[in-house]
């Protein structure tokens, strides 16, 4: 940015890649490129369009009695700042779903890079040699060495289909700075 006194500010651009020339004739191939082919919304391919969506992974954990019950999922996203709310979509048919219903509260740990031993873990996979552990705050586990977590109360619950969109009241929270565990089109990723 370049500017004299009393003037505008001027911009500049500019190419380290490619030319001019070059960086407009790939703006016009991609918008002159066909779109893929649609297709009916059907589970399967519907699952395949929502793996393009990059995502972080979650452990949803809740209490029942003294027993610990999570696990991983990648539908969580902030409701609102004021006041703080999350909200979680969890199938009904997953054992979790009526254990959060019934308790009222949940948590969530977002997970690691170094965490993909964990989302398999809580995904359904157990894991060999691995022991989960875990912390409780206001009568709600979470994995105390995850990026952050957040602890919840259910403020209100949505019927969504085949699932349930709870949303949570956040109560506590805490983070450190590490690197994110993320899930692209089956598998695990990482920021580059």
């Amino acid at each position: 940015m370049t500017s004299g006194a009393g003037s505008p500010p001027t911009w500049s651009i500019m190419t380290t890649s490619m030319s001019s020339r070059s960086a407009e004739q790939s703006s016009r191939t991609a918008l002159t490129a066909s779109p893929p082919a649609g297709g009916e919304a059907g589970p399967a391919r519907f699952r395949q369009v929502l793996s393009r969506f990059a995502s972080g992974v979650t452990v949803i954990s809740t209490l029942d009695g003294d027993r610990i019950h999570g696990m991983t999922a990648s539908a969580f996203m902030s409701g609102s700042l004021e006041p703080p709310l999350i909200v979680i979509s969890i199938a009904r048919s997953a054992r979790i779903h009526d254990l959060i219903e019934a308790g009222g509260r949940f948590g969530v740990s977002i997970l690691g890079l170094e965490h993909e031993k964990r989302s398999r873990h809580f995904g359904g996979q157990p894991q060999a040699g691995y022991e989960p552990e875990f912390a409780i705050h206001d009568a709600v586990p979470v994995l105390p060495d995850a990026v952050a977590w957040i602890v919840a109360d259910v403020s209100a619950q949505y019927p969504c289909g085949d699932h349930s969109l709870f949303l949570g009241r956040v109560r506590r929270l805490a983070w450190e700075d590490s690197a994110p565990l993320l899930h692209f089109t089956g598998g695990y990723r990482a920021l580059s």
